[in-house]
């Protein structure tokens, strides 16, 4: 009927399953869907990335890149970010906020998100 929307839940495991910093794909149809966790957190993407089609939630995840300014403002090089966590796509380096979704570079370019439940220690995708 108009108006109704149709919600399925997909179970994706225990948060024991999931390893820190790592993912677990699931399918749904011929979509599949890459789960991270972070510490307590989980966050679920398309396994598509925006650029070419690459399997995204396959990628490596790492703080972003930022620089280490002394207190002159003189770099001290470069540094991986202990707050902001980058999934950066196995084809072309293509990287994202893993808690947005969002490309740093061009905010009009990010991932296909979708929502997590979280009963106890089930982890469910809302989709």
């Amino acid at each position: 009927a108009r108006g109704e929307v149709n919600v399925t839940e997909l179970y994706v495991g225990n948060v024991e399953e999931f390893e820190e910093g790592g993912c677990k794909i699931i399918g749904r149809g011929d979509i599949e869907i890459g789960v991270f966790r972070v510490g307590e957190d989980f966050y679920a993407y398309r396994n598509l990335c925006p650029h070419q089609g690459g399997p995204v939630c396959q990628a490596r995840i790492l703080g972003k890149v930022e620089q280490n300014l002394a207190e002159d403002k003189t770099s001290r090089g470069l540094r991986f970010s202990d707050d902001h966590i980058h999934i950066i796509c196995p084809w072309h380096g293509y990287e994202f906020d893993l808690q947005t979704g969002v490309h740093p570079g061009d905010h009009r370019v990010r991932l296909a998100g979708y929502p997590i439940e979280r009963r106890g220690n089930e982890i469910y995708v809302v989709v």
